[in-house]
């Protein structure tokens, strides 16, 4: 017997809301395993100076708990985080979070199609489901360069802010120009008292039409609920307005190249640092970037723009390959996540022995719907791979998935088949559809190196159409894609079976 029927791995936005929906279910026999000490995810983990999120808020929430009065349009990351702890305490999910427990592998059993999972205080429990709610912007990447060792002052990621070491007049080197970069090095500036910033491709930057709401407003969405909702759903089709461009018709895109360009001019008037911050592919290619105070942090006199290649990291600095020692006292990480492959630092062995994450690096994640591969029985994920997005909120992806499995599970349990696989043929199908459609998109036409691809060029990152494409896809997934049984068999018998 298993020790729980369902464990989900991570306490961000989408495991809570597995948590949550579970609930409403009618299912109680469930554990949530948080590697940190708080519930959160990204945004418990995430804490440098000016982290926000860059997707409205009134967007990126909960569709069961929507909070009326958001202090402004884009909520900061303590608002996100007491947003989380406070519909995690309102539904009583805290009570099945265990803290501080990592896993490190998950093992499947065919005989009693149970889930062995254990983590890095060797412990192992039993679960016949296991749910992976880790978040594609979970575990930063801390770049491989020739002695970062050696660098005797402070080196940290941006994901794992050292607010212990003070900048104030130190020389500090940014590596990494993405929408982390962009938000903390405006807010430490003022502090230090030289800055270098590392840059490797120019990114896209619009203006970001952020605002406060009044009180006035917020008492009216207070009192009124429908109209926070009507500014929901204004929000959210706004932001999926912009789809097309992205993945069917990338010429509609120019648009907000001349936006972009525009914003550039308007802030930075000298030119050959213009030069600099001009992308060299199309708009959408990379992330989607928007910030009123990064063009003027880089046009500042303490400020300077590197863009020759870093040659190896010393004591004192940052050494360049045209030979130049970039001093410098603090160094800061902002070279992202591993977004390409779901849930690094876990070995997954499923069916037959398969490892999940050797048959990824061979072919480049897959999944279907992002949340169930074949192979892997009782394994779904939420945000796994093709899930992300470009142009809105990730939240509402979640959503969609968990809704699916609910429902597939709902189906499984009134057939008494406690066994759910999807099968090679129709994932095949999904993913050979999702590359189809990627291929003709500004991510895989745009001229750009991303963490979108894997290092052979395969996107296994983002979804390639609309949110409510997916969504309604997703939550109605075919059972006749998926081997449903009660004693496990090869996917071959099952197949056979189903004849």
């Amino acid at each position: 017997m298993p020790d729980t029927e369902y464990l989900i791995i991570g306490a961000g936005f989408s495991g809570l809301a597995m948590a949550y929906r579970l609930q409403e279910a009618g299912q109680r026999d469930f554990i949530i395993y948080e590697r940190a000490d708080e519930l959160g995810g990204t945004w418990a983990a995430n804490t440098y100076p000016g982290c926000a999120c860059d997707v409205p808020a009134h967007v990126y929430s909960f569709s069961f708990e929507q909070k009326p009065d958001w202090s402004k349009l884009f909520a900061n990351q303590p608002e996100l985080l007491a947003y989380i702890k406070d519909v995690a305490a309102k539904h009583g999910l805290e009570n099945y979070i265990q803290y501080n427990r990592t896993v490190t592998s998950l093992s499947y059993d065919k005989a009693s199609q149970i889930w062995s999972v254990q983590t890095d205080d060797g412990k192992v429990l039993k679960a016949r489901y296991v749910i992976a709610a880790a978040g594609p912007l979970a575990t930063p990447i801390m770049p491989e360069i020739e002695g970062i060792d050696s660098f005797t002052g402070n080196l940290f990621h941006s994901a794992e802010w050292r607010h212990d070491v003070d900048l104030t007049s130190k020389k500090v080197a940014v590596i990494g120009t993405g929408a982390s970069a962009i938000q903390f090095v405006p807010e430490i500036v003022d502090k230090v008292s030289e800055l270098k910033v590392f840059q490797r491709t120019a990114p896209w930057v619009l203006p970001r039409m952020e605002r406060e709401f009044t009180e006035k407003e917020l008492d009216a969405f207070r009192n009124g609920p429908t109209l926070s909702r009507l500014l929901r759903r204004w929000l959210y089709w706004r932001a999926e307005m912009r789809a097309i461009g992205f993945f069917r018709h990338p010429n509609l895109l120019r648009i907000f190249e001349w936006m972009g360009r525009r914003h550039l001019k308007a802030q930075i008037k000298n030119e050959d640092l213009r030069e600099k911050l001009t992308p060299d592919f199309r708009f959408g290619c990379k992330r989607l970037l928007m910030s009123n105070q990064w063009y003027p942090a880089l046009n500042r006199d303490k400020s300077e723009v590197v863009t020759a290649p870093i040659k190896r990291i010393v004591s004192g600095g940052i050494e360049l390959d045209d030979g130049r020692l970039i001093e410098a006292d603090v160094i800061i990480m902002g070279t992202g996540f591993q977004a390409t492959e779901p849930m690094p630092g876990i070995t997954v062995i499923g069916r037959e022995g398969r490892d999940l994450h050797g048959e990824w690096r061979e072919k480049g994640a897959e999944a279907y719907f992002g949340s169930s591969v074949a192979g892997y029985p009782n394994l779904f994920m939420l945000l796994g791979p093709n899930t992300g997005l470009g142009h809105n909120s990730v939240v509402y992806m979640a959503e969609a998935q968990i809704e699916g499995i609910i429902r597939l599970l709902q189906t499984a349990n009134e057939q008494g088949t406690p066994t759910v696989e999807v099968t090679e043929e129709a994932q095949n199908d999904f993913n050979a559809d999702v590359q189809e459609r990627l291929s003709k998109s500004v991510w895989q036409t745009g001229g750009c190196d991303s963490w979108y691809k894997t290092a052979d060029g395969k996107n296994t990152t983002i979804w390639p159409g609309y949110t409510f494409d997916f969504r309604k896809r997703a939550t109605d997934l075919p059972v006749s894609a998926f081997h449903l049984t009660t004693a496990h068999h090869s996917a071959d018998a099952s197949a056979q079976a189903a004849e």
